[in-house]
């Protein structure tokens, strides 16, 4: 099954301190749609750019897409 890494960036000076919150948030409405998705994390890029994100489910993406707009999708490679 493919999994898709939903990513949501933030640029800035604070963009890795917004990124880490944002996960926060992310791990918050997993728990709160009792969702099975496990992988969740931040990253930082750059200096100026951060990105949070989660892993799911090519079956289980549009509902959790359209519900929290990420920036950006990909193809999950571990």
């Amino acid at each position: 099954m493919c999994k898709l890494k939903l990513i949501w960036d933030f640029h800035g000076p604070n963009s890795s301190k917004i990124a880490e919150h944002h996960e926060i948030h992310l791990k918050e409405y997993i728990q709160l749609e009792n969702l099975d998705i496990t992988l969740t994390g931040y990253h930082d890029l750059s200096d100026m750019h951060s990105i949070a994100f989660l892993v799911i489910d090519e079956k289980d993406m549009k509902p959790v897409r359209d519900a929290l707009k990420p920036h950006r999708g990909q193809v999950y490679a571990p």
